[in-house]
């Protein structure tokens, strides 16, 4: 079983390789929750996630008991880098399993850490069940990212840090997929203090663990769909449920859009990159989703920041729309000379900003005559939006809205 022990002796084996990441006040999430707010900042971290810390303290463990033959992990992400920054540390072979869609930049990400790359099957759950084989036919030892002693106690020493920064914490709160992050923590944090709660955080496209929680016995799902990739989970581990049920107070899930705001409003006003994952803590946070007493001083661990370009990209798109700071329309106009420069005095007139535009005259939805005008807009809010509409509809401009 892990016990602080455990967790006390990866703090010492980790000592020279991990930062100990900043656990920082938030004035702007304090002031709009009520909350007195540390944020835990393990995007900061080498590799980039929290995984290094639970990767580096299982090999450690194993190059101690005279185990060099080298390992082998599953993973399409933070536990493959971290696996492969400590093979590297440790002078032997690494081997990381990664599904045949896994991103470019990912596999590049681990080869330049010296690791070998094997392309297998089309989901997480293939290349786990090739990883295993491969690991005992080439005699080789298999890193699991969660269900593992080694690997929980490593992520356990996030809480030693918090609570040797932060005097008096009422609550933690930690991003749950596989389990192995708030296992390590809560096992930290209820030995030391049984006082502080401990309140795990999942995505609803990702829900076994909160199910299994819920239901007091494993439950497995289906499939997930999340942008919170790294706890995108499909099946509970029996392993780490059980101290989830011996040590956290509650769980609870957290909706794509709610994510999303959360990485656009850690980046836009912490100025903080952190991945869905990462920020589900944050999201549980801004969305109402903590029964805690006003006044509670909560830590909040950012677990990682390893989010794909193309994905934030969609984020930040998506989130200008939710705040009302961008609008997109499909006007229909006459076809005819003048038309278009009428819209665009009558959008220049309400002070919105065109930032894109486009014009169709082709589509079977119009009428002869008629042309299309897509138009993205640059706007300050929803009054804002609100007048735009109005003017539009007052001058005679049917449109309607893209979301």
């Amino acid at each position: 079983m892990l016990d602080l022990k455990d967790i006390k002796e990866a703090q010492n084996r980790l000592k020279n390789v991990v930062y100990s990441t900043p656990f920082a006040y938030a004035p702007i999430l304090s002031e709009m929750s009520g909350y007195e707010v540390y944020l835990k900042k393990e995007n900061l971290q080498r590799t980039g996630s929290f995984k290094l810390r639970g990767a580096f303290n299982k090999i450690a463990t194993l190059i101690e008991s005279g185990k060099k033959n080298g390992v082998v992990a599953a993973s399409a992400g933070n536990h493959a880098q971290g696996v492969a920054f400590a093979a590297r540390h440790f002078g032997i072979d690494g081997t990381i399993v990664m599904p045949e869609s896994t991103p470019l930049t990912k596999v590049m990400g681990v080869r330049e850490l010296g690791s070998e790359v094997i392309l297998k099957g089309t989901n997480y759950d293939e290349a786990y069940a090739y990883a295993v084989e491969y690991a005992k036919e080439h005699n080789k030892d298999f890193v699991h990212p969660f269900a593992d002693i080694e690997v929980m106690a490593g992520q356990g020493t996030i809480a030693l840090e918090m609570l040797n920064e932060v005097d008096n914490l009422d609550a933690v709160v930690v991003p749950v997929g596989g389990g192995g992050l708030i296992s390590g923590i809560s096992t930290a944090v209820k030995t030391i203090n049984s006082d502080i709660k401990v309140i795990g955080i999942a995505s609803s496209g990702a829900p076994a663990m909160k199910m299994s929680y819920d239901a007091k016995k494993p439950i497995d799902t289906t499939s997930v769909r999340t942008i919170a990739d790294g706890i995108a989970v499909r099946d509970t581990s029996p392993v780490t449920l059980e101290y989830i049920l011996k040590y956290v107070d509650s769980m609870d899930l957290v909706c794509e859009d709610e994510i999303a705001n959360a990485i656009l409003f850690l980046l836009e006003r912490q100025k903080l990159m952190v991945e869905g994952a990462g920020a589900v803590g944050v999201a549980a946070l801004m969305h109402g989703h903590l029964d805690l007493p006003k006044g509670s001083k909560v830590g909040i661990v950012l677990s990682g920041g390893n989010i794909d370009v193309t994905m934030l990209s969609l984020i930040i798109e998506k989130g200008l729309i939710k705040s009302y700071r961008k609008m997109k329309l499909i006007v229909t106009l006459i076809d005819k000379p003048g038309a278009l420069r009428r819209l665009s005095e009558l959008l220049e007139s309400v002070n919105a900003n065109i930032v894109q535009i486009g014009y169709d005259r082709t589509s079977t939805d119009l009428e002869f005559g008629d042309a299309h005008v897509s138009v993205s807009l640059e706007t300050k809010g929803k009054e804002h939006q609100d007048g735009i509409r109005q003017a539009l509809q007052q001058n005679g401009f049917p449109f309607r809205e893209e979301h």
